[in-house]
């Protein structure tokens, strides 16, 4: 009889243990269903706006942008300032610290492909030199939705020298808000002020900003 019991309890224990890990599979297998759910609604958005991204770089680059260019005729700053919602424009003049702009303008132009890098000459823009008050040369305009938002005259932000490197004056940009920083874009991120500065400058030359 003792015996009989004996089976009859081990047999409800099994029957227990096995309903028990039959519903402990069944949560497994629910959490490994949710889980694969939630990183195919990942993926999906991932997806979505990796697409995005492209159709904006796609349209980024029908633009112009990506490359530093010159705007050649002054009516033509209008539809470039009003077709992109990021613009530096560099008004120049043919001088050596115009020049050192240059070098850095193209560099950042590649590297900032969500902003539009310019430059017109202020002496054959005489209207908007005016308009914008361009005195000192260089000047860069930095224009959100079709605005001026804001002005980098000259090198005295960057340390009064055309010494200055390419990081520091994407510094510049970056807190005027007018370069965005996605990831690794930005070197200056990633790279300690203490590091030596690194110069585009080629020869020795005694000129400094000038005014028009």
């Amino acid at each position: 009889m003792e015996n009989a019991v004996q089976e009859i309890v081990a047999k409800q224990v099994l029957t227990v243990a096995k309903a028990v890990e039959d519903k402990l599979d069944e949560e497994i297998h629910a959490l490994d269903r949710l889980d694969l759910d939630d990183l195919e609604v990942l993926r999906e958005r991932r997806l979505q706006q990796m697409k995005k991204m492209a159709e904006k770089r796609n349209r980024w680059i029908s633009l112009g942008h990506g490359e530093y260019s010159e705007i050649q005729a002054e009516k033509d700053f209008f539809s470039v300032v009003k077709a992109s919602d990021r613009v530096v424009c560099h008004f120049y003049r043919e001088n050596w610290p115009c020049k050192v702009m240059d070098k850095h303008l193209s560099i950042l132009a590649k590297q900032h492909i969500e902003t539009r890098f310019v430059k017109i000459n202020a002496e054959k823009a005489p209207y908007l030199a005016e308009k914008l008050r361009i005195v000192v040369l260089p000047t860069l305009a930095l224009i959100k939705n079709a605005k001026v938002d804001n002005y980098l005259v000259g090198f005295d932000e960057l340390g009064g020298t055309d010494e200055f490197s390419t990081e520091e004056l994407e510094e510049r940009l970056a807190k005027a808000d007018v370069i965005i920083f996605e990831g690794e874009s930005s070197k200056f991120l990633s790279k300690s002020k203490a590091q030596s500065k690194k110069s585009v400058r080629q020869s020795s030359n005694p000129d400094s900003s000038d005014s028009e």
